[in-house]
């Protein structure tokens, strides 16, 4: 019997950067939460891009943010990770370095990014509906929980920060424009291991859904993993299984069954 379901956002649930939820699957996750299913969304975003897109049943899901930096529920901040401050500092001077990229940095309140840049505020506080400030020094910011390099094709210009910081940092590609780099440990599927020790949920009770690197760990924590039709070739690869793509609502078909 699935006891925990989760499930990653952009590229699986709704395209990449969209602020609307389908409106089947907000039924689906009160029907699920009816049954005692816990739901869990699971992403790269920020907390408060979660809790506005599913506004209408955040106080029914958990929130497994920042690639699992954070967890939360309805507001509760439950769980941060932090990273080294270091390690951070060194690594925003990299990416300041390269023209190719624009560092984009996380607190457990807020993204933040050194120079104005109109898309990139507009898609954030618009299309993510997260929250964004331009700050004048990114190094100054303290408490990071992670810190993501944003290039409009970003496959193969960075890959010499993974090559540089996979010893320190968990690195992992979040889609075709972002690199996103968490303390070492933090992933989405640890985060979700540490909701199924509290509630004594098995990987054989656990569902998940998702469509790129970073959901990889969170497909190694649960029996029923499953990557959409869209996916990267590595989520395929690691998934038991697959379901249509998103969208074609490949999810809801899935959690059609259980209900």
């Amino acid at each position: 019997m699935i006891k925990l379901i989760a499930s990653d956002v952009d590229g699986t649930l709704v395209g990449d950067g969209e602020g609307k939820l389908d409106t089947r699957i907000v039924k689906a996750i009160r029907a699920l939460h009816d049954k005692g299913i816990h739901f869990a969304v699971a992403s790269g975003r920020q907390w408060i891009s979660i809790e506005n897109v599913f506004e209408e049943v955040k106080d029914k899901i958990f929130y497994i943010s920042d690639n699992g930096a954070y967890i939360g529920i309805n507001g509760r901040k439950l769980f941060v990770s932090t990273m080294d401050d270091k390690v951070t500092k060194e690594l925003i001077l990299d990416i300041r370095k390269d023209k190719n990229l624009v560092a984009v940095v996380a607190d457990a309140s807020s993204y933040y990014i050194e120079e104005k840049n109109d898309f990139l505020l507009s898609w954030i506080r618009g299309g993510y509906r997260g929250r964004i400030e331009v700050v004048d020094d990114l190094t100054k910011v303290e408490n990071l929980i992670k810190i993501s390099a944003y290039s409009e094709n970003i496959y193969g210009k960075a890959d010499y920060l993974i090559d540089k910081y996979s010893d320190k940092l968990l690195v992992n590609y979040a889609g075709k424009m972002w690199i996103d780099c968490t303390a070492k440990g933090v992933s989405k599927g640890n985060a979700l291991r540490k909701l199924q020790e509290a509630f004594e949920i098995s990987e054989n009770e656990t569902m998940v859904f998702g469509d790129q690197e970073n959901d990889v760990e969170m497909f190694k924590a649960a029996y029923y993993s499953f990557a959409v039709k869209n996916a990267a070739p590595v989520a395929k690869e690691n998934a038991r299984f697959m379901a249509d793509s998103n969208e074609n609502l490949g999810v809801l078909k899935i959690l059609n069954y259980l209900l």
